[in-house]
């Protein structure tokens, strides 16, 4: 059952038994008249209904619809004339403010209506009593000290049952916008997830496939010319190389090396390929201090892409690769060649370099290159080991 459907189920019953309770005094205390029986039981009557035919689809505080203004001023006349009637018969049909008044609240269109019409309820009262009572002065003042009273305590209780309504409101409100934004946050968070794996898979097909398959394209142009048996295991190399990486990257597993293999060893193989398949020497200086696998993973690819920008770029004579340990770790990729035509980070030239960047970022390091023109390049990453240390 729904809350609405539960109060207005309370109030059926309030109002029935409201009703009995009418019938029985109607028949019970002495009447000035053997009508006036007849006509408290004809106005208790017309009360049920008004509650049941106007007010009662009005009677909640959470999704009951809001009268229009000709409904509104129909029903609370005919509470308060019903009221008044009542009341100049009998004064005990005072009793019927415990349902006219909720009511004349209920069937508002706004706070001050509620206000202004409590007030005319309680002035119509008190004249009703005094007629009741024939204008006694000591009746009167009973009339109006009632109905006063009466007036009284339905605007503070209606005020207050109206801010706490006025708060459940705004809170469900709130917790509407609450709901909305986190759904964004979270359709922005997925979002941004798929773009970090994107670009993360992005810089690793760079790094690893790309360059392999680079490889295999020079050295199977080398081959055409020279077709010697040295280029075909280059080129065989390099494609088992490539195939895998690409195993490594579909189960999101370090390419790099072997697990057993340190990145000094790494290096090292690195230079001696790129100097078989380029015929360019690179003098490898290499520390033996360990360094974070992460790390490593970050070291080897700068390395792959400096020298494949020496091989793509550089037009040099000869290169070198150098990695020293500390407190920090230290790779620097140089070559005597003739630059990169004045790229700098930043610029958006090319993938390489903004993809090196970002991957260096990561771990919180640092990436500068330094573009002689004419005398060369030197790329030179820098990551502190000591925060690696302490997040692991």
């Amino acid at each position: 059952m729904s809350t609405v459907r539960k109060e207005r189920l309370g109030w059926d019953l309030a109002t029935a038994a409201l009703f009995v309770v009418i019938l029985i005094l109607a028949f019970t205390l002495p009447s000035r008249s053997a009508a006036s029986p007849w006509m408290l039981v004809a106005t208790a009557c017309g009360l049920v209904a008004v509650y049941a035919f106007g007010a009662r689809r009005y009677v909640s505080f959470r999704e009951a619809p809001e009268p229009s203004p000709l409904a509104s001023a129909m029903i609370q006349i005919a509470l308060i004339a019903l009221m008044a009637i009542g009341t100049s018969i009998e004064p005990n049909m005072l009793l019927l403010q415990t349902l006219v008044l909720p009511l004349i609240w209920m069937t508002s269109r706004s706070t001050a209506q509620s206000i202004i019409v409590t007030l005319v309820n309680a002035t119509v009262v008190a004249i009703a009593y005094s007629f009741w009572g024939g204008f006694a002065p000591e009746l009167v003042l009973a009339g109006v000290v009632t109905s006063g009273l009466s007036a009284a305590f339905s605007l503070a209780l209606g005020l207050w049952i109206t801010r706490i309504a006025e708060w459940g409101s705004e809170r469900q409100r709130l917790l509407a916008d609450l709901t909305a934004a986190q759904a964004g946050l979270e359709a922005a968070s997925r979002e941004a997830g798929a773009s970090a794996e994107r670009a993360r898979l992005a810089r690793d097909v760079h790094d690893t496939i790309a360059q392999s398959l680079t490889s295999i394209v020079m050295l199977a142009e080398r081959g055409r010319l020279d077709g010697s048996a040295d280029t075909v295991a280059l080129i065989e190399e390099a494609a088992r190389d490539a195939l895998r990486e690409a195993r490594a990257l579909v189960v999101v597993e370090s390419p790099a090396a072997d697990p057993s293999d340190s990145l000094s060893e790494a290096l090292r193989r690195l230079g001696e390929r790129f100097s078989r398949e380029t015929g360019l020497p690179v003098a490898v200086t290499t520390s033996t201090q360990p360094v974070p696998r992460g790390i490593q993973v970050v070291l080897l690819r700068c390395a792959q892409e400096g020298l494949a920008n020496v091989r793509k770029h550089a037009v040099a004579v000869s290169a070198s690769v150098t990695l020293q340990v500390g407190e920090e770790a230290m790779l620097v990729v140089s070559d005597d060649g003739r630059g990169l035509g004045g790229v700098r980070l930043g610029e958006g030239n090319g993938f390489g370099l903004a993809g090196m960047r970002d991957r260096v970022a990561l771990v919180g390091g640092t990436l500068d290159v330094t573009d002689g023109e004419v005398s060369g390049t030197t790329l030179m990453v820098r990551v502190p080991l000591t925060v690696q240390e302490e997040s692991s």
